[in-house]
Order: structure tokens, then C-alpha cells, then sequence
């Protein structure tokens, strides 16, 4: 998962009003519990000592949240008497959570935001291709391609001439499937997929896929279901699609896990490492712009932990010396998770949610704490 879209959370100092909010049906006695459950979430945050300018704001925001429009609810993060990032979220929360703290609280969103890879789906024929990009704020056109249209058709003559127009027509074939290739790899590249998911002609989707750099390559799977043409979706495409989706999802956490298994050195080994675990490894991490991917269990028992942070997200410090030492005259305690939340987001760093040991097994123990992280470069532990 990543976590751009909250660079706006990291232009203010805070403190932070952090609302999940998950509204009731749009009837008359959902309505009623809609405007009590506002009334409850800001009373929460002006007993936690939020000003007025922003409980006022956050009160307006959540009045407007609509069931039909948002019926898993919204996260609402406001500061300084104004909303800075309203969110969808795609799980309604179990009950409402209402925060006043220095950080925005974001491990709730990690559970309650569609954590589903974003997939681009390319509808194939002989003629051209139409992409579409799926992500959680649902379909969105993402280009097109026209290749020749002219010759297409092959005849059910078999005189020389006519096998010369055939040859003619499988030539247009592999040239248009060129095409559709280059810009699949570009619609790919700009849309910030995850995965690609071919739908089409039958002999047209496999040249496709075989003319894809080996990058895309890897990521595309093929569906013998639907097609470019309109009306052709069914809900046997739907379910390819999500499937492709979960497990493309679930190998890169494995994938990832055993990277973690391999890699993690452990405080006071003396061998090279790609992966850390524990609050006082991450921080460092954090500190040198070294988290490639952070992994979060959202049941450890380190999120909590308290660690120290000045007003770049990169400042975190697990005593306040510490911080005092890194330059910043005035740190604040937070949680570890939020710090390092907001810290692998603002340098671009990937999120992965690690299932508690009772979803996946009891193999699933890692990391130790609930938190980890792979690194951009190997760590090599200086000299004894």
C-alpha cells in the first residue's frame, strides 16, 4: 500500500484531529444515529483538548458524509480549524475512532482502505486494445490504442492469391499486437499499477502478452473471459479480476516475508542485513531514508511504543536526548507507529499489513513487535 496521497498531512505541524467515521442507513432512524455518533466523535475530541475552529470542522465534515456515496464511511484528518484530507475508506469501522494527538492516526487505515493491488485491465481484439485502471474509487479509463484496421479478416478461399491476402492479415495481427504491447507498457507505467490483466481475442491476447518488456511481463496474467467489445463483461470476468488481484497480493507478501525471514540480522549480529525489526532499528532506518517496504501487524505490541519526533517526518528519535541531539529543541512523544507511518510515507516507502497469526497460521509470527521493515540498501554493522 502506498501512502502519497497523505503528503498533504505532512505540510502542518498539528496537533491532529483524526476521525474514522463509519455513517448509518439513510433512513430516519439512521439519520438520527448519524447525528449522534458526529455528536459523540467530537465530544471525544474536545475532551482530548482539540480546539473549537477544528472540532467545528471535523463536526461539518462528518455531518456531510453520505451512506449511498460513502457506505463504508470516511477518514477525516483536520488541524488548525480545517479539514486537510477527507478519505474513503472500503471497511466500515467496527465503531467510530475520534483522536487528538501531534500525528494523524494512521494504522486504522491500513485495515479499513482497500489494500487490494491496483490492476489495469487491457481489452484486446485484432484491432486495438481499450485499458481501464480498477483501484478502490472503482473503474477509470486509462487510454486506448488503434493498430491498422486494414487487412483484418482472413478468407476461407485457399488459392494462391487469397493465402497471400491471409498472410497479409496475420501480418496486421502481429503488428497491431506490437502495438497494443508498447501501449500497454505505457498505460502500465503512467497509471502506477500493480498488475495487468489481458481480456480478449483469443489468439490476439497471448502475442500481446508475449511482446511485453519482461517487467510487464511478469505481472500479466491472461482471462478467457469478456472482451473489448461492448456488453461483453460478465461476472465470470469480475471474479478473474479479483482473483488475479488477491493472489498477486497475497504472493507479494510472501514473497516479502521471506525476504524479511532471510534478510533480518538482529540487534548485535555482526552480518549484513536487508531487513530490520524493532522500534530502535527502524527509527535508525527511518532517520537514513533506508525503508524500502514497512510491515505492520496491527496487533504488535510496539506500535504503541513511544518514540520522539521533531517537525520533519524523518526526526524520530526513541528517547527525547536523542532527539535533542538530532537538533530538535522541542520533541514531541508519539506512538511509534504513527511516526514511523508518517515517515515511510513521506519518503515514498511501501506498506504491507502482516496478518495476526490466527488469519494465516501460526507461522505468521513475524515481525517481532508488529513492526519491520526491508531496506533500500544492505546494512553492513561496522567493525567490532
Amino acid at each position: 500500500m502506498h501512502l502519497s496521497f497523505l503528503q498533504p498531512l505532512f505540510d502542518r505541524a498539528g496537533p491532529w484531529a483524526t476521525v474514522y467515521f463509519g455513517p448509518d442507513h439513510s433512513d430516519e432512524s439512521g439519520a438520527k444515529r448519524h447525528e449522534l455518533s458526529v455528536r459523540e466523535a467530537c465530544r471525544t475530541l474536545e475532551e482530548s483538548g482539540a480546539d473549537a475552529a477544528t472540532t467545528e470542522a471535523v463536526r461539518d465534515a462528518l455531518t456531510r458524509i453520505v451512506p449511498a456515496e460513502d457506505p463504508a464511511g470516511r477518514v477525516v484528518f483536520a488541524t488548525g480549524g480545517e479539514v486537510v484530507l477527507s478519505h474513503r475508506l472500503s471497511r466500515r469501522p467496527r465503531r467510530e475512532i475520534a483522536y487528538w494527538a501531534p500525528l494523524p492516526r494512521l494504522t486504522p487505515l491500513l485495515e479499513l482502505s482497500d489494500r487490494d493491488p491496483a490492476c489495469l485491465v487491457a481489452f484486446v481484439d485484432r484491432t486495438g486494445a481499450d485499458f481501464q485502471l480498477r483501484t478502490a474509487a472503482g473503474p477509470q479509463d486509462a487510454g486506448h490504442v488503434e493498430g491498422r484496421q486494414y487487412p483484418i479478416h482472413r478468407t476461407a478461399s485457399a488459392d494462391w492469391s487469397e493465402r497471400h491476402f491471409q498472410a497479409k492479415v496475420e501480418n496486421t495481427w502481429e503488428h497491431n499486437a506490437g502495438e497494443i504491447a508498447e501501449a500497454l507498457s505505457t498505460a502500465y507505467e503512467e497509471s502506477g499499477a500493480d498488475l495487468v490483466v489481458l481480456v480478449g481475442d483469443p489468439r490476439e491476447r497471448p502475442s500481446v502478452h508475449e511482446k511485453l518488456p519482461e517487467a510487464v511481463r511478469d505481472v500479466t496474467v491472461e482471462t478467457e473471459h469478456g472482451g473489448r467489445a461492448a456488453g461483453s463483461s460478465s461476472a465470470a470476468l469480475e471474479e478473474d479480476i479479483e482473483r488475479a488481484r488477491q493472489q498477486y497480493a497475497r504472493r507479494r507478501l510472501d514473497e516479502a516475508l521471506d525476504r524479511f525471514r532471510a534478510g533480518r540480522g538482529g540487534t548485535g549480529t555482526d552480518r549484513p542485513t536487508d531487513a530490520v525489526e524493532g522500534v530502535p532499528a527502524l527509527v535508525e532506518a527511518a532517520r537514513e531514508h533506508r525503508i524500502d517496504t514497512l510491515l505492520v501487524r496491527p496487533d504488535g505490541p510496539d506500535l504503541g511504543r513511544e518514540t520522539w519526533v521533531g517537525e520533519r517526518p524523518e526526526r524520530v528519535a526513541v528517547r527525547r536526548t536523542e532527539a535533542e541531539t538530532l537538533g530538535e529543541g522541542d520533541p514531541t512523544p508519539v506512538r511509534a507507529d504513527d511516526a514511523l507511518l508518517r515517515a515511510a510515507a513521506a519518503t515514498a516507502a511501501d506498506v504491507l499489513v502482516v496478518p495476526p497469526p490466527d488469519e494465516d497460521g501460526p507461522d505468521i509470527d513475524i515481525p517481532t513487535g508488529g513492526l519491520g521493515a526491508l531496506l533500500r540498501w544492505t546494512y553492513e554493522p561496522a567493525p567490532a
